[in-house]
């Protein structure tokens, strides 16, 4: 397998003002989320993931993105034991503030304990002395801030993590966590569904250096035409339960995506061909975060890699997108 795959070896990008280069593809740890329950997509043994995670080493991709509630810690131990040996070789990703309760009702807290709770926990999950990357994972109204902010900060200082990011940030916190200490990376929603980042995000990814991770690249399976109005969901596959899944506006995507299809059959291109080529169009994006939960689906991806769409083509096919979407 290590012979097959190092022929489509993932090609990398500067990882904003870091000196680091990221694989353009990360690993989405919440596809290896398991019978653990939580914020993941479906049953997957601990073996098989393992395994899929060397696979996914050996193709070249070096980042792997996780966090607690993927599995409520399974996405972590199983990225733990896969790399334990290979530490130094990969370039980990985690974050706090989705954490949950004895009854693993998921809310968000970005207070100094449950920070500094949360980051001792994901480093004996990982297996590790440090994370490359920590993040807040999601903006917390009653917390300012500042304060987990501190909290990594001192962690920096004491070599735990190497690195600051902000997950899914307010533009607003951005300026207050850097009166604490530099933010390094940013990470965000971005597809074909959902490019308000251009306009809102971009402009400080320049001027800033930030890296950029964005996630729901290919629209949790809406894009690629995986996920049909009548898929049935594991009931470990937080699409099975989740009320941001299950909304009329769920409904809307898949009839302009339905509608989207015949127009990338007429054109001989794949929904995971434009999912994967608007992303990478972008110069500001370092790594497109995408849940692989088998070997087929990793072949799928790097032969993928390797046959994107022109520039002008994904320009066109945005276009018709739009249409598609907005047409009723």
């Amino acid at each position: 397998p290590k012979v097959w795959y190092r022929r489509f070896l993932v090609k990398t990008r500067k990882f904003g003002s870091l000196d680091f280069y990221v694989s353009e593809i990360a690993f989405g740890g919440a596809a290896i989320s398991g019978e653990g329950g939580g914020y993941g997509f479906g049953g997957i043994s601990e073996k098989e993931s393992i395994d899929l995670l060397h696979a996914c080493f050996d193709a070249g991709i070096n980042i792997y993105d996780t966090a607690p509630v993927y599995g409520f810690g399974e996405s972590e131990r199983r990225i733990g034991k896969a790399f334990h040996n290979r530490r130094d070789d990969v370039f980990l990703v985690s974050k706090s503030g989705v954490t949950w309760n004895s009854s693993k009702r998921i809310f968000i807290s970005n207070d100094l304990k449950t920070t500094q709770m949360m980051l001792h926990r994901s480093l004996k999950d990982l297996k590790t002395d440090y994370i490359d990357l920590y993040m807040i994972h999601w903006p917390d109204s009653k917390v300012d801030i500042r304060e987990p902010m501190k909290a990594l900060s001192r962690a920096k200082k004491e070599g735990k993590i190497r690195f600051i990011g902000l997950s899914n940030p307010r533009l607003e916190d951005l300026k207050k966590a850097e009166e604490v200490d530099r933010v390094q990376v940013v990470q965000d929603e971005f597809n074909f569904f959902k490019d308000d980042l251009r306009e809102t995000l971009f402009p400080l990814i320049r001027e800033h250096n930030y890296g950029l991770m964005t996630w729901g690249t290919l629209g949790k399976g809406v894009l690629t035409g995986r996920v049909a109005r009548d898929r049935k969901f594991d009931p470990s596959d937080c699409r099975s339960w989740a009320p941001w899944w299950k909304t009329s506006y769920l409904q809307e995507r898949i009839d302009g995506i339905e509608k989207f299809q015949t127009f990338l059959k007429i054109a001989g291109i794949s929904g995971l061909q434009a999912a994967l080529g608007f992303n990478l169009g972008f110069p500001e994006v370092s790594a497109a975060i995408c849940g692989i939960r088998n070997l087929d689906q990793l072949q799928s991806l790097l032969a993928t890699l390797n046959s994107l769409p022109s520039p002008q083509k994904i320009k066109e096919l945005r276009a018709e997108f739009v249409f598609s979407i907005n047409s009723k």
